[in-house]
């Protein structure tokens, strides 16, 4: 007994008391911010390997965006990204960042469903399908439940089978041979259901939009309730969008 205090006090609190207000280090990239004085749009939108950069008006549309880096490594004085990882979204178009912006992306509440909030506020099971992701989101997903973040304190947990899920989270781009496992996953979760996609491959198809090897007319049947944009997301993303769509209202 002890030992296991003398364990505990050398190694003080391993997990993160707050979630809601923890500080990110110097390397995380989160919501971007772009200057009015930008003179060379055009050479802005060349370089977004994504097509994320738009230029007319000049935008960072965070659903697109693989969080590179590139844009503001040749343009320091245009754009950078902050470390706001309080980014996750319900309106698709809130996701898209304009020049001189430098607002809190907050979820819609009109967009969210009454029962949303009534039913799953207190206790929220999970069913994570890697719908063709390379593995980077469903890492960091898998990072959720450890010590330091433990989102289970809120009653937010992954189970291994649909049937005991409430809602399904979907990463990866959604491949043509992971199209029919996902909605024969979505119809096994009972009513009601929420749907989230996690990472830019899947909200936007990220680097592979477009292909030929993708279909993702999954997405066109149903409302998303949330965004959760990063390439790949970050647990702090992800859990902070979470409970902001689920908390009671009144």
């Amino acid at each position: 007994m002890l030992r296991n205090i003398k364990i505990l006090l050398h190694q003080g609190k391993q997990y993160i008391p707050d979630l809601t207000q923890a500080e990110m280090p110097g390397i995380f990239r989160g919501r971007p911010e772009i200057s009015n004085e930008i003179k060379d749009s055009q050479a802005l939108v060349d370089l977004c390997p994504t097509g994320a950069i738009q230029s007319n008006p000049i935008s960072i549309d965070m659903g697109k965006c693989v969080f590179c880096g590139a844009c503001a490594f040749a343009f320091p004085n245009m754009i950078k990204f902050t470390k706001d990882y309080k980014i996750a979204a319900n309106n698709r178009d809130d996701l898209i960042v304009k020049a001189g912006e430098q607002k809190n992306i907050l979820l819609n509440p009109d967009l969210i469903r009454k029962e949303i909030s009534s039913l799953f506020s207190g206790s929220l099971k999970l069913r994570q399908v890697s719908a063709g992701g390379d593995n980077s989101c469903e890492l960091e997903l898998n990072a959720c439940g450890n010590v330091n973040f433990d989102m289970g304190r809120f009653g937010i947990e992954f189970v291994a089978s649909p049937r005991h899920a409430d809602g399904i989270v979907i990463t990866g781009p959604i491949t043509a041979n992971m199209a029919e496992p996902l909605q024969i996953c979505y119809d096994a979760i009972p009513h009601p259901k929420i749907i989230i996609l996690a990472g830019t491959d899947a909200i936007s198809g990220g680097i592979f939009e477009g292909s030929a090897a993708l279909d993702r007319s999954f997405l066109s049947q149903y409302k998303i309730d949330l965004y959760v944009p990063g390439n790949p997301i970050h647990p702090l993303t992800f859990i902070n969008g979470v409970l902001e769509l689920i908390r009671k209202r009144k």
